[in-house]
C-alpha cells in the first residue's frame, strides 16, 4: 500500500475531473462519486498506515520516486512522495474527516442546483492537500500549496452570484498570493544555498550550513517560510481573510478549518523543522506570531454574534496555539501536530453543528436569534457540546491532552530560561481562559436560555421552526463528537503520538517548566472554569438581547476584527493605490510624453522642411547658393 500511495492523489483528482467534465449528466450520481472517492482514498491511507506501523521506527521515512519532473542546468527535481509518520497523520485526518464532510454535504447541499460541481471542488481540495503533505520536495509541495489556494477560492466563492461572497473569495485569494511571495523567495534561497529542493538534501545539509556560519540565509529561509505559513494558516498579520471565508457553504468551512487550508502552514513549519532548528531567530518569531494570533483570535471571538465567524475566530486562535508550539522547536513540534489532530475533530464537529443549526433556523447565523435549541435539536446539542468541552480542555476530552501540553511546553520555552517561558506560558494560559469564555458564550447563546426565535414582537422570528437535521448530517457529527471525546486520550496513552512522530521531529530533550506541572494543570482548569462561569452568568442564566448592545471600545473593536481591514487598507492598499496611480501618471506624462513629444518635434521639423521642396528651380538654386556660401565660410574660418 505504501508503494501505491500515488493513489491517494490520483483517486480524488480523477473524481474531480470526471465530475467537472461529465457536466449535468452526472447530477444524479455525482455527489456519491465524490463520497466514494474520498472514502476509497481513506482506505488506501489506512492501508499505508498499517503497513508503516509494522516497520521499525528507523524505517518509517520512505521516499517514492514517481517520475523525473524537471531537469534544467543544476536543477534536477523528481516528482515523488514522502510517506512517513507526519505525512500519514495528515493523510488520515484529511481523508477521514473529509469523508465525513462529504457525507454531510450530500444532505446539506441537496437542494443546490450545482451540487455536482461542489463535490468536484471538494475532491480537488482533498487532492491538493494530499499533494502538499505527501510531496518529498519543496517544489512539489508548492504545487499542492497553490492547489489548496485555488480550491479554497472556488469553494469560498461557490455562491458567487452574491457579490459579497465573490469579494470574500477574492480577498482570501489575494492575501494568500501575498504570502506566496514568501514561499517563492524561500524556494529561491533554498535552491541557491543547497542546490536542491528535495527534503532529504536540504534537511541533511541545514546543520552543516549553520556550522559553516551561514545562519543568515537560514534565517531568511525560515522567515519567508513563516510568511507563507501566515497566509495559509490565517496568522497575524495575514489573518484578515478567514472571517470572510465563511461566505462559502458550511461544509467548506469545516473542511478549511479542520483538515486542509489552515493546517497547511503548521505542516510547513514542522516539516521544515531541520531548518528552523538551526535558526533560533526565525524560530522565536514563529512563537511570537503564534502568541499574538492566539490572543487576537480569542478576543475577536468574544464579540462575534455570527456563529460561523465566532468559530472562525476560534480557529485562528487555536492555530495560534499550534504555531506557538512549533516555535518552541523540537519540544513543541509533536504537540503542535497533536493539537492539530484533535482540533480537526472537534472543530469539524462544531462547524457541522453550526450548519445543522442553520439548517433548522432557515440559514440564520445570528446567535442573538437562537437560544433554547437544545430542546429541539438534541443530537446537535450533544455533539456540539462534546466539541465545546474538548476545546475548553476539560478532562478527559481531547483538548485537555493536546492544548495543555502546549501550555506546559510554553512554560518551558528556551530551556526555562529568560523571559520566554513567562511570556509565552502566561499568554497560553490567558488564552485558555478567553477561549472558555467565548466558546461558552457561543454554546449558551445557541442552545440555552430563552428561545429568542419565538419572540412574538418580531414577525420574522416567529416563522422559525427549529428541528433536528437528517441522518446524513447527524451521523458525521456523532462520529466527530466521539473523536472529540476520546481521540486525545487514546493518542496520549504512553506518550504514543509523540513517539510516533519522532522519526520526523526527532527526540526532544525534556525541560521542566518554570512552574510545576500540577500547578499549571490546576491553574488552567481554574481559569477555564472562571471563563465558562462568566459566560454562563451573562449569556446562559440571564436574558440575552436580540439587538447587540453598544458595548465598550474593546467590544466594538473586536466586532470589527480589531480593525484589521482598515489597518491593512491604510498601511498597504492605499499606499499601493497611490503608488500605482503615480506610476501610471509618470508613465503617461513623462515616459510616453517624452517619446510623443520627440515624435511631434520631428514631425514639425519635417513639415517645415517639406515646404522647402516646392518644385521651383529658383528655390533650389537659392538653396544651393546658400549651401555653397556656408561651406566657403566654414573653410575660410578653419583655414585662418
Amino acid at each position: 500500500m505504501i508503494n501505491a500511495s500515488w493513489l491517494l492523489i490520483a483517486i480524488p483528482l480523477l473524481s474531480a475531473a470526471i465530475l467537472l467534465l461529465a457536466g449535468k449528466r452526472s447530477n444524479s450520481w455525482g455527489h456519491w462519486l465524490g463520497v466514494a472517492a474520498s472514502a476509497l482514498t481513506f482506505a488506501v491511507g489506512a492501508g499505508a498506515l498499517i503497513e508503516l506501523l509494522t516497520r521499525d521506527a528507523s524505517e518509517r521515512v520512505i521516499d517514492i520516486t514517481l517520475f523525473q519532473w524537471i531537469t534544467a542546468g543544476t536543477l534536477d527535481v523528481s516528482a515523488g512522495l514522502r510517506v512517513d509518520p507526519l505525512s500519514l497523520t495528515f493523510v488520515m485526518l484529511v481523508t477521514f474527516v473529509g469523508t465525513l464532510i462529504h457525507i454531510y454535504s450530500v444532505a446539506y447541499m441537496e437542494h443546490d442546483a450545482d451540487r455536482r460541481r461542489f463535490f468536484a471542488y471538494l475532491n480537488l481540495f482533498v487532492a491538493s492537500m494530499l499533494i502538499l503533505v505527501l510531496a518529498n520536495s519543496y517544489l512539489l509541495l508548492f504545487v499542492g500549496w497553490e492547489g489548496v489556494g485555488l480550491a479554497s477560492y472556488l469553494l469560498i466563492g461557490f455562491w458567487n452570484h452574491n457579490p459579497n461572497y465573490a469579494t470574500a473569495a477574492k480577498k482570501a485569494f489575494v492575501m494568500n498570493r501575498i504570502a506566496d511571495v514568501g514561499m517563492i523567495i524561500a524556494l529561491g534561497a533554498i535552491f541557491t544555498q543547497f542546490g536542491s529542493l528535495d527534503f532529504t538534501t536540504v534537511h541533511n545539509e541545514a546543520a552543516a550550513t549553520a556550522a559553516a556560519g551561514h545562519t543568515g540565509v537560514l534565517t531568511l529561509i525560515g522567515l519567508m517560510l513563516l510568511l507563507a505559513a501566515c497566509g495559509k494558516s490565517a496568522q497575524f498579520p495575514l489573518q484578515a481573510w478567514l472571517g470572510d471565508a465563511m461566505a462559502g457553504p458550511t461544509p467548506v468551512s469545516a473542511l478549511i478549518h479542520a483538515a486542509t487550508m489552515v493546517t497547511a502552514g503548521v505542516y510547513l513549519i514542522v516539516r521544515s523543522g531541520p531548518i528552523f532548528n538551526e535558526t533560533p531567530t526565525a524560530l522565536l518569531v514563529v512563537a511570537i506570531i503564534g502568541a499574538i494570533t492566539l490572543l487576537f483570535g480569542a478576543i475577536v471571538g468574544c464579540a462575534k454574534d455570527d456563529i460561523k465567524k465566532a468559530l472562525a475566530a476560534s480557529t485562528m486562535s487555536q492555530i495560534g496555539y499550534m504555531m506557538l508550539a512549533a516555535g518552541l522547536g523540537p519540544i513543541g513540534y509533536a504537540f503542535a501536530i497533536f493539537h492539530l489532530l484533535t482540533h480537526g475533530f472537534f472543530k469539524a464537529g462544531m462547524f457541522l453543528g453550526a450548519g445543522s443549526v442553520m439548517h433548522g433556523m432557515n440559514d440564520d447565523v445570528n446567535m442573538r436569534n437562537f437560544g433554547g435549541l437544545s430542546k429541539f435539536m438534541k443530537i446537535t446539542w450533544i455533539t456540539f457540546g462534546l466539541g465545546w468541552l474538548a476545546i475548553l480542555g476539560v478532562p478527559p476530552f481531547s483538548g485537555f491532552w493536546s492544548k495543555d501540553k502546549i501550555i506546559e511546553s510554553a512554560f518551558a520555552a528556551n530551556h526555562g530560561e529568560g523571559w520566554q517561558p513567562w511570556v509565552f506560558g502566561l499568554v497560553a494560559l490567558i488564552g485558555a481562559g478567553i477561549t472558555a469564555f467565548y466558546m461558552s458564550r457561543l454554546f449558551f447563546m445557541t442552545f440555552h436560555g430563552k428561545a429568542r426565535w419565538s419572540d412574538t414582537e418580531n414577525d420574522e422570528l416567529v416563522q422559525r421552526h427549529p428541528h433536528e437535521s437528517p441522518a446524513l448530517m447527524t451521523w458525521p457529527m456523532i462520529i466527530l463528537a466521539a473523536g472529540s471525546a476520546l481521540l486525545g486520550l487514546v493518542l496520549a496513552l504512553g506518550n504514543n503520538f509523540v513517539v510516533w512522530l519522532e522519526p520526523v521531529t526527532g527526540h526532544a530533550e525534556h525541560h521542566d517548566p518554570v512552574i510545576a506541572i500540577p500547578v499549571i494543570m490546576i491553574s488552567t482548569l481554574v481559569i477555564v472554569a472562571i471563563g465558562a462561569f462568566l459566560a454562563w452568568r451573562q449569556y446562559g442564566a440571564s436574558t440575552v438581547p436580540t439587538q447587540a448592545p453598544h458595548g465598550s471600545p474593546l467590544t466594538r473593536a473586536a466586532r470589527a476584527d480589531l480593525y484589521q481591514d482598515p489597518v491593512n487598507e491604510t498601511l498597504f492598499m492605499l499606499p499601493g493605490q497611490y503608488a500605482t496611480r503615480t506610476l501610471v501618471y509618470a508613465d503617461k506624462k513623462v515616459v510616453d510624453g517624452s517619446f510623443m513629444g520627440l515624435a511631434s518635434l520631428i514631425g514639425t521639423i519635417g513639415i517645415g522642411l517639406k515646404k522647402l521642396h516646392n518644385g521651383y528651380i529658383r528655390s533650389y538654386a537659392a538653396m544651393m547658393l546658400a549651401g555653397l556660401i556656408t561651406v566657403l565660410i566654414i573653410v575660410f574660418a578653419i583655414w585662418n
